[in-house]
């Protein structure tokens, strides 16, 4: 089965067309990120007018990667949220365009739910039922998944996600934007252990706080003249700080649902650091972990095409009303 898949939720443009939810025959995607970064974060007008311009070109481009002609499509899949209202409605209403002109049916897929479905992209196969931890940019949160449609959420983050936390602190440490890749960097040459950086409790043990820790690291900062070796420290500080709340409460959600498969995505999922702490918890508490490919961690069609074709498979459709969804 080939299944065209679109994203569109923030500030990338991405077509992919996967055959069978795993066989990537092309994976296009295109940012506006270098229009967003003098401000410090997405704009959403930006990114929208970006994908209205950008998204028939990347279709095509992806139709022509995979050696494919449009009539070869038979399934579309389509992000139809939570994201940017004006981004996901630029996808959506190019999806149903799509679906009424070749006459194909047409899904709407969970952007968040998709991230952890990266794994099963010309990956490994994972057993069910497993934990699912996505953290990024916009969202953390943890979820029991005992099938593609049986979908449970643990827990989630309560103000900022972490991707969003991390994006804060370099802007407090005036690194630019984002902050995950340039946090990573300099926090390579610091310290985790020269400052003492928490996140904040949660009433729900599997829920995350990480507007404290960003309120902790800007009272530090603030009145200090920080040196490049001072914000490597903070940088590393911080990090180690986010990361081990994120192993801590996933293994927690492990061990609440007795499970011992643990499956990460989101663009946080990038960070070495935190690859090589949950490898090695795993490897302590007896859990295998699942990382996708660093290319996957980031948003992308092949993702919501793989997805889609899963839900599609057990019997889900959407029509031509499909509309934003922000749950």
């Amino acid at each position: 089965m080939i299944v065209l898949g679109l994203e569109t939720s923030c500030d990338e443009t991405g077509a992919a067309v996967v055959k069978d939810g795993s066989k990537i025959l092309s994976n296009v995607v295109a940012s506006s990120l270098e229009f967003h970064k003098k401000y410090g974060g997405v704009i959403p007008e930006i990114a929208s007018r970006m994908q209205l311009e950008t998204i028939a070109g990347i279709t095509e481009s992806a139709i022509k990667k995979a050696k494919l002609n449009l009539k070869d499509i038979d399934l579309i899949s389509v992000t139809a949220g939570p994201g940017l209202v004006g981004s996901l409605l630029v996808g959506i209403s190019f999806a149903k365009a799509l679906a009424l002109s070749l006459d194909r049916p047409i899904l709407g897929v969970n952007h968040v739910y998709s991230h952890f479905y990266a794994n099963f992209i010309e990956g490994e196969k994972i057993k069910l039922p497993f934990i699912a931890l996505v953290a990024s940019g916009g969202h953390t949160s943890l979820f029991y998944i005992r099938d593609f449609d049986k979908i449970e959420t643990l827990g989630s983050t309560q103000d900022d996600a972490c991707g969003e936390a991390f994006d804060k602190v370099a802007k407090i440490l005036g690194l630019g934007y984002p902050g995950g890749p340039v946090i990573e960097k300099m926090a390579k040459l610091g310290n985790p252990r020269k400052i003492r950086f928490n996140c904040s409790g949660t009433k729900n043990e599997l829920d995350f706080s990480f507007s404290g820790i960003k309120t902790a690291v800007l009272y530090y900062a603030r009145g200090r003249r920080l040196s490049l070796k001072d914000k490597q420290d903070i940088s590393a500080s911080f990090q180690e700080a986010a990361i081990d709340t994120l192993v801590r409460k996933a293994l927690f959600a492990c061990k609440v649902k007795r499970v011992n498969r643990l499956v990460i995505g989101g663009g946080v999922a990038a960070n070495n650091l935190l690859r090589k702490k949950f490898y090695q918890a795993g490897r302590e508490s007896h859990l295998n972990c699942y990382f996708p490919q660093a290319s996957f961690c980031m948003d992308n069609a092949a993702m919501i095409a793989g997805l889609g074709y899963r839900l599609f498979k057990k019997g889900y459709r959407s029509d031509l009303n499909l509309t934003v969804d922000l749950n």
